[in-house]
């Protein structure tokens, strides 16, 4: 009997701490990307986002995905989006795609506006989530 309460309490854990990642990872899809790519960099006067940005290209697919919205739908990116995916169909994912097959091109004030999301940083007026 102890042994099945003990190997119950074992499972509830394991299950929360599961769902607790899980939580942590949609609140903060980026979190483990500044861990990982940027560790030790201070927080302030802008050295997070520049370190997202000269990573952009190495980020997770949750943060990607995060990052990617904005380069869609942030009004940072709209020149970009016009200029680099001229004639891709809207909705189908083919605008994220493009703007990802040309992150090498991509403007400087769309770089900044994605590295700010991947950083954390709320964006007035772009449009973003």
């Amino acid at each position: 009997m102890a042994r099945t309460r003990f190997g119950f309490v074992v499972w509830t854990a394991l299950l929360l701490s599961s769902s607790v990642a899980v939580a942590q990872q949609a609140g903060d899809p980026c979190g483990g990307d500044l861990k990982k790519l940027c560790p030790g960099v201070q927080p302030g006067e802008g050295r997070i986002t520049a370190c997202i940005k000269s990573h952009l290209t190495e980020l997770s697919e949750t943060c990607e995905a995060r990052v990617l919205g904005v380069g869609v739908t942030g009004k940072a990116c709209k020149t970009d989006v016009t200029k680099l995916c001229a004639g891709v169909v809207p909705g189908t994912g083919g605008i994220r795609a493009c703007i990802k097959s040309h992150m090498a091109e991509v403007s400087d004030p769309c770089r900044d506006a994605m590295s700010r999301t991947a950083a954390g940083k709320k964006l007035f007026g772009s449009g973003a989530p």
